[in-house]
């Protein structure tokens, strides 16, 4: 039978950018649908405008602790309305370079605004902007339709003026005072970056810690360093009722069996994302889907064999990152019939705060559950001469990995530029890199990097015995002090 096209991907994000990129590259004919703007969630209300607040943010921060590094960088005041401008600025920049729809059509991909929903397994119908629609068909589809802000159900929320990060990046008027629901990646990073702008920061979140999916103890590092700046945390708040009480919004919420209120002129609402399935009318295709994203296998095919989602869409990993891998393992098994499979196993992910937290492959709970034998070794910052430079000692690296074989089978991070710690395990543990093969690696000297292999070195230390160092001492007749081996917390 023949189709209009080869390949239509709906969703221009990372996840509909790189299926449609990869596509073209393959010689398919190519159509990508995109809403809105191309760029998706990312690069409009996500990572770019976050990190160019955080960065923002940090400026201010060290411009006010200078003197902790021997110079006075005196700043009174800063103009907040031009921050948000800035930020706009930077967002329209990437964009310009990288998501325009002209750059795809270099590419031969037919780019196409407005909603797309199926009308069969092989057609589709768009509703452009003037109202009309087109209807095409295509032999393969890739749904990349991403995902939005999830709002819980908490009464009166509706009657006020709620932020969520797709409405944050584009107020004009910042408040002195936020509320900030979820303490999660997005509740923890805008929390630390508003607090060091000025603003009043209250974040409440039900559950006993803060960024739950992360190593308790790191978790408990970062909040301490927020703590300090003066972010508040309301944990263990169940959260009752939100009112308008004048030009202000009021939270009631519960805490230990005790009612609470905190009141403040802002609220933001960072309590996960949910998967746009809605509009697509994915019943006509009969394509198997629930509302916590569309059913796929390993390697992101969908209940029919033609069809593949690819990214938030699926529900099971929403990272701009995960959405280029599920999209690249998508198309390429789907028009090369290259058995590929999403890479779980390697999964990286980092919360951009300061101190970064970062984390990749098995966690120290999933380990403990799965009744998996391993050690944990453990390297602090302030033994990283690099971090001592730039007086950022607060952090801590966590591997886990087998005792004798030194494969890595999971690693933590929080400190300095973690992101890029994080980056070095992740790519040690897919291609088998152990412990042993990280410690002889050769890192330049002052780096954080340098930090990562030593912290690989204590494989080296912890497998040292006190036996085999004196059978050492007595066939080369050594004559120094034998190390303290009784020390398990022992870093060299």
């Amino acid at each position: 039978m023949k189709y209009d096209y080869d390949a239509i991907v709906i969703g221009g994000g990372a996840a509909g950018i790189t299926a449609s990129g990869i596509a073209a590259n393959f010689g398919a004919k190519t159509m990508m649908i995109e809403k809105d703007k191309l760029g998706g969630d990312c690069t409009w209300h996500g990572c770019i405008p976050s990190k160019t607040l955080i960065k923002a943010a940090s400026v201010v921060h060290k411009a006010r602790e200078s003197k902790k590094y021997g110079v006075d960088i005196s700043i009174a005041d800063f103009d907040l309305t031009k921050l948000m401008k800035h930020i706009d600025g930077v967002r329209n920049e990437i964009y310009e370079d990288a998501d325009r729809p002209e750059i795809f059509e270099e590419m031969g991909i037919e780019v196409v605004k407005g909603m797309a929903f199926f009308s069969n397994e092989h057609s589709i119908k768009i509703e452009l902007a003037d109202g009309s629609i087109r209807n095409v068909t295509s032999k393969y589809f890739f749904i990349c339709s991403g995902s939005s802000p999830f709002v819980p159900p908490i009464p009166g929320l509706d009657s006020v003026n709620y932020l969520t990060n797709e409405s944050l990046f584009d107020i004009e008027n910042i408040p002195k005072t936020i509320s900030i629901i979820g303490a999660g990646p997005i509740g923890c990073e805008m929390a630390q970056s508003f607090a060091r702008l000025g603003l009043d920061v209250t974040v409440l979140d039900m559950a006993d810690r803060i960024l739950v999916n992360d190593d308790p103890e790191l978790t408990a590092i970062l909040k301490e360093s927020m703590e300090k700046e003066g972010v508040k945390f309301e944990l263990n708040a169940g959260i009752e009722k939100v009112e308008a009480v004048g030009d202000k919004i009021r939270i009631s919420y519960q805490k230990n069996g005790e009612s609470h209120i905190v009141t403040n002129e802002s609220i933001l609402v960072a309590t996960g994302r949910r998967p746009n399935v809605g509009g697509l009318n994915l019943e006509a295709a009969g394509i198997q889907y629930s509302k916590k994203g569309i059913d796929v296998n390993k390697s992101g095919r969908t209940s029919k064999r033609h069809i593949y989602a690819a990214g938030d869409v699926t529900g099971q990993y929403q990272f701009s990152h995960m959405s280029e891998h599920t999209a690249k393992t998508a198309v390429t098994r789907a028009l090369l019939k290259v058995p590929m499979s999403i890479d779980k196993k390697h999964l990286p992910w980092v919360t951009f705060t300061d101190p970064e937290l970062g984390h990749v492959g098995a966690t120290e709970s999933d380990l403990n559950k799965e009744g998996v034998t391993f050690e944990t070794y453990r390297f602090p910052f302030s033994k990283i001469d690099r971090a001592i430079t730039d007086g950022n000692t607060t952090g801590l690296i966590k591997i886990y990995a087998k005792k004798w074989s030194g494969k890595i089978l999971g690693a933590s991070v929080v400190g300095a530029h973690a992101g890029e710690m994080i980056s070095e395990y992740a790519l040690a543990m897919k291609n088998g890199v152990s412990l042993r093969d990280f410690a002889d690696t050769i890192h330049p000297y002052p780096s954080y990097g340098l930090g990562a292999r030593r912290a690989a070195d204590q494989w080296y230390i912890k497998n040292q015995s006190e036996t085999l160092v004196k059978w050492i001492k007595r066939i080369f007749r050594y004559r120094g002090e034998i190390p303290d081996y009784s020390d398990p917390n022992r870093i060299v």
